[in-house]
């Protein structure tokens, strides 16, 4: 063989080679969840519960098992952007944003009662409206207030339930929690004083980065985004109303650890150790009324996902992958 003909030869192995390389690793990244688009993940829609126009997040198959996606204060449906793709390819996910917050109606609070019993019926026929009649759960924040009362009127709903610094035992109360129940003991007197600080700025910052020792990690679109929403006319009332409320949550904590006593929910635990406001004895507590609850406390604050969204998606992959069967229903 000529030297020129060999050297095609080889020249032309090599490229054949690289193409079935390149081909191998497209194959394999199709086949792994991987980094997926945002754009190419996600839907966004609107409905309409109770004369106001609800708007949500929505990616994966309907087919698929359901999670719903519960969003905590002062966010939105919007903290599941970077999770969302991450379980889109696996299951069917679906997250809402309440009245009053994200891109939801904010009705006056003349007009609409802003209580967490009132969010999670709205969120309940929210659930019924698409036609959801089963889910796991995700709670974060006020999401965990929210999703409790939903799986107390309905258990027969409730498949599992993820918790991400949602607290339910007063355990998780940390100091910062004592200026606010005299608030709850004493609203005109300290309303001044504890709502303008609730909802400010610097508030918004530090209830993402906490303590964390990397705060280069963090976004401040995130909390200057959650700031002027907190901002637009009615806010204030708003949230005053809906945080003066959050101390029915605090003595509803003895009827929701009955329930899940009675009920022993498939239940994960992810608790980041920065959070300001949530102490971390509040992820143990659910081991206390669910021995069988899996509890991982994360380097991360607050809103968990800011920081550690590659853990946590492969946290729930492998959790929910051993606990919904059977297109969505769980093993009990």
């Amino acid at each position: 063989m000529k030297k020129s003909t060999l050297k095609l030869a080889l020249t032309a192995t090599a490229a054949a080679t690289v193409l079935l390389a390149a081909g191998a690793r497209a194959q394999a990244a199709a086949a792994s969840p991987g980094s997926p688009s945002t754009s190419a993940s996600i839907t966004y829609h609107t409905t309409t519960v109770e004369g106001l126009k609800i708007f949500y997040r929505e990616a994966g198959a309907p087919t698929a098992p359901t999670l719903l996606l519960l969003h905590g204060f002062p966010s939105s449906s919007r903290m599941f952007d970077t999770l969302i793709p991450l379980l889109a390819d696996r299951y069917h996910l679906v997250a809402p944003d309440y009245p009053g917050f994200g891109q939801s109606d904010a009705p006056p609070a003349s007009q609409f009662r802003y209580t967490f019993d009132h969010l999670a019926s709205v969120m309940e026929k929210f659930t019924e409206q698409l036609g959801l009649r089963d889910y796991a759960m995700y709670l974060q924040d006020y999401g965990g207030p929210v999703g409790f009362r939903m799986a107390l009127a309905h258990p027969e709903r409730v498949r599992a339930i993820v918790i991400q610094n949602a607290v339910s035992d007063e355990a998780g109360l940390g100091p910062a929690w004592d200026s606010r129940k005299a608030y709850w003991a004493d609203r005109a007197r300290y309303e001044d004083t504890v709502i303008p600080s609730f909802t400010s700025l610097e508030t918004a910052r530090l209830r993402h980065v906490g303590t964390s020792p990397h705060p280069e990690r963090y976004n401040p679109d995130t909390w200057l985004d959650e700031y002027a929403l907190l901002s637009r006319p009615g806010q204030r009332r708003i949230q005053s109303d809906l945080f003066y409320d959050y101390r029915t949550n605090v003595a509803s904590y003895p009827r929701w650890q009955e329930w899940m006593k009675q009920q022993q929910p498939r239940m994960l635990v992810m608790w980041g150790r920065y959070d300001p406001s949530f102490a971390v004895g509040g992820a143990p507590a659910y081991q206390r009324v669910v021995p069988d609850a899996e509890v991982h406390i994360l380097d991360a604050g607050h809103f968990a996902l800011d920081e550690k969204v590659d853990e946590i998606a492969a946290l729930m992959r492998d959790f929910l992958g051993r606990t919904l069967k059977d297109g969505g229903k769980a093993e009990r």
